[in-house]
C-alpha cells in the first residue's frame, strides 16, 4: 500500500513539476553537420521501402536488409551498391483475407521483420505476410539468396502488424521471440520455439499490453550453459497501481535458458519468468521517464560488470526530453535472486491491491535457474519442481524491488530531442584510456555522437543522415570495421564512426576531443588514430583536457576592410563550435556587448555609424571552456580603413573661392587618423556633401518645372505672347465696332494684376502692363456667358451680374481671383 501511494505521488509530482523540468541541464552538440551526401553512402531505390530489419555479418563482409516484399544483400564496406535481392510476396489469397479483415492495401503486404543467421549458409526469415505471419529458410550461395522451403505459419514468432515493436534472438539453436500471438494483438507472448517450446501465460499479471524492445543473452560462464539467462526489456501498462489513466512502466524480465516448464503446473510454460521495474528518474525534481525506447548492452568479461543502457522518455507532458540511463547487470540479477516479491491481495470493499509478499517463500526459490544448489536438493530441472513452487511462480511474477539506475540519476538528458535508437562503441586514446561513445538516432533523422568523458557528457557531433526529416528506425554498428548503418522508412545509409577530416586545424582537432581522432605533426592533418598507432610520437591528442598548447602556432592573416565613413560594416566571424563564444578585441581592447556602438552576435560584429575613430584592428576570438580551463583561438582579424576621398568639383564652383577650393581639394589621398584629423577638412567635407545634395535637389525641381510648363503650353492652358497677338488681330478685324462697355472691360482687364484659369489649377499670370489678348470676348457683357472653353476670368472692376444663373454659368471655373 505504501509503495503504491509513493509511486503515484512520484508520478503526480512529475506532472506538476514539468515547468521545473524545462530548466534541466541541456547538452548542446558541439558541432552540427547538415546533410552532406559525399560523407555518406546511401542506398535508395524506387519501389523499395520500409527498411524494417538489418542483419550484419562481419565474418562474411555482408549486410542483409529486410524491406517490403524483398530481402536485399549488400557489401558491408559499401551499401550503395546492391549485390543481390530476392522477392517474397504475400499470396493473393492472404492479401484478400487481409483486406476483408479491414486492413489497408498498404498493410496487406509482406514486410520482412525478422532475420537470423542459423549458420554460414542459412538464414531464417519471417514476414508479416499480409497479417498472416510466416517464416522460411533461405540459403546463401555465393552471395545469392535462394528460398528452399515453403513458408510456414508462424504465430508468436513474427508480428502481424508491420509497425508494432518486437524482439527476437537465436540462442543455441532455439528461437526466442516477444510479440503478439493473435490478429487483434490481445495475446502478448514470449515464446521459445525449435527446441523445448515454452511460452508465457496469457494473464495481465504476466504481460499487460506490452511494447517489446530488446532481448539479450547474458552468459555467466564462457561456455553456454543452462544457467545462462535471457533478459527481455519492454514497456507495459502497470497492474499494481490505481491511477486515473493507464500508467506505463518499463520492465526487465528474466528467462532461464535451461527452463523446461512444469510437469503439471505451468506445463509448457515458463517457470523462471520474473519481472522488475526499471526506474529512470531525476530525483531532485521527482520526474520519471517511464517509457523505454531502445536498449544497448555493453558486455564485460565479468558478466556482473555488464552495463545496460536505455533510452527513456516521459509518458505525459510536452517537454520532449530524452534520458539515457544505465543499469548494472549485477543489480538486476541480485533483485531476481534475493529481492522481495509483490502479490495481489483482495481487501474488503476495495479493488485488488498489490503489496509486498511477506509470507514464506517456498524452496527452491521460484524463478531461480537450475544451478548447482538446486541439483544438491535433488532438482535437476524445472520438471522436478514441486507444484507449490510453480504455483507461487505463476501468481507472483512481479518483484517488489525496483531496479535503480547507476548513480540514481540519468547518464545524461537532452531537451528538445526524441531519441529512437542507440548503439555504443568503445575507443581507446593515446593514453590507453577507454571511453564509451554513444551514437543516438533521433526522430528527425539526426545522429548524435556523444562522449562519456569521466562523467562529463559531450555531444561531439550532430550529423544529419537524411535530406528530409525521417526517423532513424534502425541503427547498427560494425565495430571491427568502424562503420555505422542507419535506416529510415525510405533509405539505408552508411557512415564511419569518425570523420576526422572535418577538422582542418590542429586546435580544431584537439578541441573536438574525439578519441578516434588525433593530429599528425608530420602530415598536418587530423587523422584516424587506429590507422597510425605505429607513429604515436608524432600525434597530438587531449581527450580529457582539450589542451591545444602543443599545437604549432598559426600565423594570423589580416584582412583589410575599406569602409565608408557613416556606414555600418559587418565583420563576419563564427565560433569554432556551438559551445564556444565570440570575443572581439579592438586595438587589443575587449569590446563589450553592452556598448550601443556595436552589435555582437553569433555570426560576427556590426559597427554602427563608423567614424575615423572606429578604424583600426579588430580581432575575433573563439572562447571555449574545457574541463574548467578556457582556451582562446583567433578566428579572424580585420583592419578597418577609411576609403580614400575622391576629387569632386561642384557645378559653377569658382576655385578662386576659398570654400570651393577646400571642397574641391587636391588629389585623392587617405584621411588622417583620429589623432591628426584636421577640423577644417572635416568641415569642408560636410559642406561638399551638403552642396552636392542641394545641386541634386535643385536640378530635379528645375526639370520638373520645365516639364510642367511644357505640358500647360501644349494643352493651351498658357498661351505664348506671339500666338495671343495674332489671335487678337484676327478678332479685331472680325468685329471692328465695339460697344463702350466692351472698351471699358478691355481697359479694366489691362489694369488687372492677376487672373485665374478656368481649369481649376492656379497659374502665374502676366503683369498689368500687358493685355491678355488670349481672352475671347463676346460682343456684349449682358451675354449669359463670359467664359471661354479654356478660362473664366473675373476682373477687379467688372460689374458682377445679379442674376444667380449668370453667376453659376461663369463659375464653371473652380477658382476665381477677386
Amino acid at each position: 500500500m505504501g509503495t503504491t501511494a509513493a509511486f503515484c505521488l512520484l508520478m503526480l509530482c512529475g506532472i506538476i513539476q514539468q515547468q521545473d523540468a524545462s530548466n534541466l541541464l541541456n547538452i548542446i552538440p558541439r558541432k552540427t553537420v547538415k546533410y552532406q551526401s559525399e560523407n555518406l553512402k546511401v542506398f535508395k531505390k524506387q519501389g523499395l521501402s520500409n527498411f524494417s530489419t538489418v542483419l550484419l555479418s562481419e565474418e562474411t563482409n555482408t549486410l542483409y536488409a529486410g524491406v517490403k516484399d524483398y530481402i536485399l544483400v549488400f557489401d558491408l564496406n559499401d551499401i550503395s551498391k546492391e549485390i543481390s535481392r530476392i522477392s517474397w510476396f504475400a499470396s493473393e489469397d492472404s492479401k484478400l483475407q487481409c483486406l476483408r479483415k479491414g486492413k489497408s492495401k498498404a498493410e496487406c503486404n509482406n514486410y520482412i521483420l525478422i532475420m537470423h543467421k542459423i549458420n554460414a549458409t542459412n538464414l531464417y526469415v519471417c514476414g508479416t505476410n499480409a497479417f498472416n505471419p510466416a517464416c522460411r529458410y533461405m540459403v546463401i550461395d555465393n552471395m545469392k539468396l535462394k528460398l528452399y522451403t515453403r513458408a510456414t505459419e508462424s504465430r508468436g514468432r513474427c508480428p502481424y502488424e508491420p509497425t508494432v515493436s518486437y524482439a527476437s534472438l537465436i540462442v543455441d539453436g532455439a528461437l526466442y521471440t516477444a510479440t503478439s500471438n493473435n490478429f487483434l494483438g490481445t495475446e502478448p507472448i514470449i515464446l521459445r520455439s525449435f527446441r523445448n517450446p515454452l511460452r508465457t501465460e496469457y494473464k495481465a499479471t504476466w504481460l499487460n499490453e506490452p511494447t517489446f524492445i530488446h532481448m539479450e543473452l547474458i552468459q555467466e560462464n564462457e561456455a553456454i550453459s543452462d544457467s545462462d539467462r535471457i533478459y527481455v526489456f519492454f514497456t507495459e501498462t502497470a497492474t499494481e497501481f490505481e491511477f486515473y489513466d493507464k500508467l506505463r512502466v518499463s520492465r526487465v524480465a528474466q528467462l532461464c535458458k535451461g527452463d523446461l516448464g512444469g510437469k503439471r503446473t505451468l506445463k509448457k510454460r515458463w517457470t523462471s519468468f520474473l519481472k522488475s521495474t526499471l526506474l529512470c528518474s531525476v530525483p531532485e525534481l521527482q520526474f520519471q521517464f517511464n517509457i523505454l525506447q531502445d536498449v544497448f548492452v555493453v558486455k564485460n568479461s565479468n558478466w556482473r560488470e555488464t552495463i545496460i543502457y536505455g533510452i527513456f522518455t516521459q509518458q505525459w507532458g510536452k517537454l520532449d526530453i530524452s534520458a539515457v540511463c544505465a543499469f548494472q547487470m549485477e543489480t538486476i540479477q541480485e533483485i531476481f535472486l534475493k529481492g522481495s516479491f509483490k502479490g495481489p491481495v483482495a481487501l474488503e470493499g476495495s479493488h485488488m491491491k498489490w503489496v509486498m509478499y511477506r509470507g514464506d517463500v517456498p524452496t527452491p526459490r521460484p524463478g531461480a535457474c537450475a544451478d548447482v544448489s538446486a541439483v544438491h536438493l535433488g532438482y535437476n530441472s524445472s520438471l522436478d519442481l514441486p507444484d507449490k513452487v510453480l504455483q507461487f511462480a505463476r501468481d507472483h511474477p512481479l518483484m517488489d524491488s525496483i531496479v535503480n539506475s547507476v548513480g540514481l540519476q540519468p547518464v545524461f538528458l537532452k531537451r528538445g530531442t526524441k531519441y529512437t535508437q542507440l548503439v555504443i562503441s568503445q575507443a581507446t586514446d593515446l593514453d590507453n584510456v577507454t571511453y564509451d561513445i554513444f551514437f543516438l538516432g533521433t526522430d528527425k533523422g539526426y545522429l548524435h555522437k556523444t562522449l562519456n568523458c569521466h562523467g562529463e557528457i559531450i555531444i561531439l557531433e550532430e550529423i544529419q543522415l537524411f535530406p528530409s526529416a525521417e526517423p532513424v528506425q534502425i541503427l547498427k554498428l560494425a565495430s571491427l570495421k568502424g562503420l555505422l548503418y542507419a535506416s529510415s522508412p525510405s533509405q539505408l545509409v552508411q557512415l564511419p564512426v569518425a570523420i576526422c577530416s572535418w577538422y582542418k586545424q590542429c586546435f580544431h582537432c584537439i578541441l573536438a576531443r574525439d578519441p578516434y581522432c588525433a593530429w599528425s605533426l608530420s602530415l598536418h592533418n587530423c587523422i584516424l588514430l587506429a590507422k597510425h598507432l605505429e607513429n604515436s610520437q608524432d600525434l597530438i591528442q587531449s581527450i580529457r583536457n582539450g589542451d591545444i598548447h602543443r599545437c604549432p602556432e598559426v600565423e594570423k592573416k589580416i584582412k583589410r576592410y575599406p569602409i565608408t565613413l557613416g556606414s555600418s560594416p559587418h565583420l563576419n566571424c563564427e565560433p569554432l563550435s556551438n559551445t564556444a563564444n565570440l570575443l572581439w578585441m579592438f586595438n587589443k581592447s575587449q569590446l563589450l556587448e553592452e556598448e550601443a556602438k556595436y552589435l555582437i552576435h553569433t555570426k560576427g560584429l556590426v559597427v554602427f555609424n563608423a567614424t575615423v575613430a572606429d578604424t583600426g584592428l579588430y580581432e575575433c576570438q573563439s572562447v571555449e571552456k574545457v574541463n574548467g580551463r578556457t582556451f582562446r583561438v583567433t578566428m579572424a582579424v580585420y583592419l578597418l580603413q577609411p576609403q580614400p576621398e575622391k576629387t569632386f568639383y561642384s557645378p559653377k564652383c569658382d576655385l578662386s573661392n576659398q570654400m570651393c577650393s577646400e571642397i574641391a581639394g587636391s588629389k585623392s589621398k587617405p584621411l588622417a587618423g583620429p589623432e591628426t584629423e584636421n577640423p577644417r577638412k572635416l568641415l569642408s567635407r560636410r559642406i561638399q556633401s551638403s552642396l552636392f545634395s542641394l545641386i541634386i535637389v535643385g536640378s530635379t525641381v528645375g526639370f520638373l518645372f520645365l516639364l510642367l510648363l511644357s505640358w500647360n503650353i501644349y494643352k493651351g492652358y498658357i498661351s505664348l505672347p506671339w500666338a495671343s497677338i495674332s489671335k487678337t488681330s484676327a478678332d479685331e478685324s472680325a468685329s471692328p465696332e465695339m460697344s463702350l462697355e466692351q472698351i471699358d472691360l478691355t481697359q479694366t482687364s489691362s489694369t488687372s494684376q492677376t487672373m485665374t484659369l478656368s481649369t481649376g489649377k492656379s497659374s502665374p499670370l502676366m503683369s498689368s502692363s500687358k493685355v491678355d489678348s488670349s481672352i475671347n470676348m463676346k460682343p456684349s457683357i449682358n451675354s449669359s456667358k463670359i467664359c471661354s472653353s479654356s478660362n473664366c476670368l473675373v476682373m477687379d472692376e467688372t460689374k458682377i451680374p445679379d442674376n444667380d444663373h449668370e453667376i453659376q454659368d461663369c463659375s464653371k471655373g473652380s477658382s476665381t481671383l477677386l
